[in-house]
């Protein structure tokens, strides 16, 4: 590459971070495109936000400009921050992500700290050993989680994907959390793993976005998400989640809890879905104010 096409008119970080905001503002925002060169220069350079307030009056080497230059040229095309350097933060862990995965979001953390209360709560009173299954695992991020939160559990983790399962495996390796994952589909209950004493916890991100919600999406996630993860047909919008449910009411245990992400759309139809099945359920708003997941028990139980 010729590097008389570099944009930025010099090497000094602080230029850098000025041509990042004059580009990328009209297609972000300031503020996200200020966390993305400070996520950047994490990957690229090794600083957390101290040493960049510290060094951002010095100059990058050539090497390290040609990386922030490709990253630019990539956010001008609407590729995720988190593709670009690899990688993701998710409840303490670092996250591997690509193309065949999800990319971990703040929303879902929410729902693994939920369960991880609702289980020490339930687990701790009754003593009794943590059995986990979750469903959709994608990058594996919330196995992952609820591994290291609850050393003691065995997790199992199921997605149809054999690529996203290598990808999990390989993050459960990094962070250190010993998870089983199985290649499993959700919509054939019966080929699941089922646990000799009952799942203490059924957690799941299911597919819940609409074809006919398409339209409305960024391109980030159109263009770089795996649409298998994603989307799910207008004419039943909870497929997935009568299945989830189905087999929850089957092999919960007698303390057990089922947690799903679902459509902020669908919250009021879901949790008719669960009573329907002898569930009580309860509907949970994330940090923007939108529901955003359901957890459940059998009221039977």
């Amino acid at each position: 590459m010729n590097t008389s096409s570099i944009a930025f008119s010099s090497n000094r970080v602080s230029d850098v971070e000025r041509t990042f905001l004059d580009d990328l503002t009209p297609l972000y925002g300031a503020e996200e495109v200020r966390s993305f060169f400070l996520i950047l220069c994490e990957a690229f350079l090794g600083w957390d936000k101290v040493a960049y307030l510290l060094h951002r009056g010095e100059t990058m080497n050539q090497s390290d400009l040609l990386r922030f230059h490709w990253a630019l040229e990539d956010l001008k095309h609407y590729r995720p921050i988190q593709h670009i350097v690899g990688y993701t933060d998710f409840c303490g862990c670092r996250i591997k992500v690509n193309d065949k995965v999800l990319i971990p979001r703040p929303e879902t953390e929410e729902m693994v700290y939920e369960c991880v209360n609702a289980l020490v709560r339930e687990c701790v009173r009754e003593d009794s050993s943590i059995n986990i299954l979750d469903l959709c695992t994608g990058s594996g991020c919330i196995a992952i989680a609820l591994k290291k939160m609850l050393p003691e559990s065995k997790v199992t983790a199921v997605d149809i994907s054999p690529e996203a399962l290598r990808i999990a495996q390989t993050n459960a390796e990094k962070n250190g959390a010993e998870v089983e994952f199985v290649l499993g589909d959700v919509l054939q209950g019966t080929l699941l793993p089922i646990s000799s004493d009952g799942w203490n916890l059924i957690v799941g991100n299911p597919p819940y976005i609409t074809e006919s919600e398409r339209s409305s999406m960024s391109r980030n996630v159109l263009d770089f998400d795996p649409p298998l993860a994603l989307f799910v047909d207008d004419n039943d919008p909870l497929l997935f989640y009568r299945h989830i449910v189905a087999f929850a009411q089957k092999h919960l245990s007698s303390n057990g809890l089922l947690a799903m992400e679902i459509n902020e759309r669908f919250g009021t139809e879901t949790l008719q879905l669960l009573a329907e099945n002898g569930f009580s359920g309860v509907l949970h708003k994330d940090f923007r104010g939108k529901d955003r997941f359901v957890t459940a028990s059998l009221s039977s139980r």
